[in-house]
């Protein structure tokens, strides 16, 4: 039987949305820089790949008219290969990877390309016309805001406002040590590009040179007493901070998979394999909640309990939700965004479950894990988990590139 093996991977750092690296950079050349780094340390013939698959979350802008083939042509890759563009919210970096690893399995495929993009700076703010009247009237949850859906999951499910501050405080201590051990370093491309700048008091607006070379987004001097005082962006009697959501970024995310023999004929050193992918559905005014649905329906058709699994990555959107779903699944804290999540660390939206899938093997190898699950909630009511097996031998991915950053021209 076939199987689909990850034989690299590659991310952007995550720069803050409007005021952070990425704020000009064009789609396509922010998708670029990871898929162009993938398959560098893949070491692979590109002509092997038949097709680039990219997950964003809003496809549209400067990240539409399928921004899956426009990165073919930005990262150098051949004309022969292929792009599409797949949009699942949150989860869409991780169903990427799942729709490339099925074509290898059922047809053959040698080698696919998949990840995950977001600029949230150039997110276009929605239109009346973007509703339909009819979904307004009969399921108007549908179009409910993000954060209204976490405070609805703190309400209903007894997630203190100490609570999630403390998870959120966890979240921060567990990325700035990650940090400080450079534990990211073998993800992370540095990348030149064009950064854009206001002058507060002209108004003018110059674009400067820059390279980004790690994350931004945290904070590292972050307290439980700063986080208290925090007001809810909904007002009195709500939870949700700035404090315990995610943070807004951009930045991309890509793997390369192939099929295992032909990883093994051409002497790679895959990275782990694609073992299983499930989604479920709920109801949209508690959309986070959506992994408890989604993982035991993935961990039932694999044989495997709550338990057997070595390491979770689970897309921090809001500290209620995450807190949530870890409590209902049973996930013990040490095994569970073990470098920290979202709230730390940023949430491109398309781009969030790629890089969770990187992550989760580089950080499995260390720590000698066999079994890896990532999992997220989705706006419109759906929860995704990807099942992974972890390989413990790695040979080229944490090879330097040959350039000090990723030369995608500006």
């Amino acid at each position: 039987m076939r199987q689909a093996v990850i034989v690299s991977t590659a991310r952007t750092p995550l720069a803050k949305s409007h005021r952070g690296e990425f704020n000009a950079t064009p789609g396509p050349q922010l998708a670029a820089f990871s898929v162009k780094a993938a398959v560098e340390r893949a070491g692979i013939d590109p002509a092997l790949i038949e097709d680039l698959v990219m997950g964003c979350g809003y496809p549209e802008g400067i990240t539409g008219k399928n921004i899956g083939r426009q990165t073919v042509v930005r990262a150098g890759l051949p004309l022969s290969v292929a792009g599409v563009t797949v949009s699942r919210f949150c989860a869409s970096g991780l169903q990427a990877i799942a729709m490339a690893a099925d074509r290898i399995v059922a047809e053959g495929v040698p080698a696919m390309v998949a990840g995950g993009v977001e600029s949230i700076s150039a997110i276009r703010a929605g239109l009346p016309a973007d509703i339909d009247p009819w979904l307004m009237q009969h399921k108007p949850d549908l179009y409910m805001a993000m954060i209204d859906t976490a405070d609805n999951v703190a309400h209903r499910y007894g997630i203190s406002r100490e609570d999630q501050d403390l998870f959120s405080l966890e979240s921060q201590k567990r990325t700035a040590a990650a940090q400080d051990q450079g534990l990211f370093a073998d993800e992370i491309v540095p990348c030149a590009t064009r950064m854009a700048e206001k002058n507060k008091d002209t108004g003018e607006v110059t674009l400067r040179d820059v390279v980004a070379t790690r994350d931004n987004c945290n904070r590292p001097g972050t307290t439980l007493e700063g986080l208290a005082k925090l007001e809810p962006v909904k007002g009195p009697g709500q939870f949700i901070t700035a404090g315990n959501a995610s943070q807004l970024s951009d930045g991309s995310s890509a793997c390369v998979l192939m099929e295992a023999t032909q990883a093994e004929r051409l002497g790679l050193s895959p990275l782990g394999a694609f073992r299983g992918f499930a989604v479920a559905g709920c109801e949209p005014d508690e959309m986070g909640i959506g992994p408890v649905f989604a993982v035991p329906k993935l961990l039932a058709r694999h044989g495997l309990t709550v338990q057997d699994i070595d390491l979770w990555e689970m897309n921090e959107a809001f500290a209620s939700q995450a807190l949530y779903c870890q409590r209902k699944l049973g996930i013990p804290g040490e095994r569970l965004n073990v470098n920290g999540g979202a709230i730390s660390i940023g949430h491109p939206f398309g781009m969030t479950g790629a890089r969770l899938v990187g992550h989760l093997l580089l950080e499995g190898r260390r720590r000698k894990a066999k079994w890896g699950v990532v999992t997220m909630c989705i706006a419109g009511g759906m929860g995704a988990a990807g099942l992974f097996e972890i390989y413990g031998v790695l040979l080229g991915q944490t090879k330097k590139l040959d350039s000090n950053f990723c030369s995608v021209p500006n």
